[in-house]
């Protein structure tokens, strides 16, 4: 609780020093709204159903694109984790596609599928599925060979093998990756909206700038900080519950 309480302190700090340079008249008013003026917004939009709407829109393109990334993810990892041929065959393949930035497909993804709700989830599903295809690939062919090895001599099945010996030697490396995709998705998601969504938070925020609304983009920037600080959080806490033998 106190740690807790030490973490917001310069958040505090900060908001409260931000108020008194407006206030002051040492900063930008239209271009820095004060703290109040931004809380104001907030209710406001809340109120007006506006920000609840795009919040969820873009979670459920997120949820959905994540959720399907990290899964076909998760499974093919596994498989060239386990499998030498299959990591040998599809090796050079994941090596030369996982660099690319899942941005990076939006203008082709948009010649497949359209500018439609499917459009978002397909960019975040790529930026979730690779990360986690490697990370669970690489988790596996880090665990210890001597456990695999006890297993089998003690009669173990391969599935046996697979969920009580190396699934859980994997869980840290493979929840690295989760966690940081988690947040990665969102900012995908912000981006792709921007470009060609008329819907989510970041349509939103398009709209504020062309509005000169500054205070409704902080506002949007304000929800995907708390929204990603969740969502780490949540795989922080799952991922101990996982590792609790550890």
């Amino acid at each position: 609780m106190k740690r807790s309480l030490w973490g917001l302190a310069p958040v505090l700090g900060g908001l409260f020093l931000w108020e008194a340079l407006v206030r002051a008249g040492l900063t930008s008013g239209p271009f820095l709204p004060p703290p109040s003026q931004v809380g104001e917004v907030l209710w406001n939009l809340l109120k007006s159903g506006e920000l609840p709407e795009a919040f969820f829109r873009s979670s459920v393109r997120v949820l959905v694109g994540f959720a399907a990334g990290s899964v076909a993810g998760l499974a093919l990892g596994i498989l060239m984790g386990i499998k030498d041929l299959l990591r040998r065959t599809l090796g050079p393949l994941l090596a030369l596609l996982y660099p690319i930035p899942a941005l990076g497909w939006l203008p082709l993804l948009m010649l497949w599928i359209g500018v439609n709700e499917l459009l978002p989830m397909a960019v975040v599903f790529i930026c979730s599925f690779f990360p986690v295809l490697y990370n669970t690939m690489t988790g596996i062919r880090q665990v210890d060979r001597e456990l695999i090895a006890a297993a089998r001599v003690l009669g173990a099945s391969p599935w046996r093998i697979l969920r009580e010996v190396v699934l859980p030697q994997a869980v840290p490396t493979i929840f690295t990756g989760l966690r940081l995709e988690a947040g990665m998705a969102w900012r995908v998601i912000i981006a792709a909206e921007m470009v060609a969504i008329p819907t989510g938070i970041g349509a939103l925020m398009m709209k504020a700038e062309s509005l000169m609304r500054v205070d409704i983009i902080i506002v949007c920037l304000g929800v995907l900080a708390a929204v990603c600080f969740l969502f780490e959080r949540a795989f922080s806490w799952m991922e101990g519950r996982l590792t609790r033998w550890k």
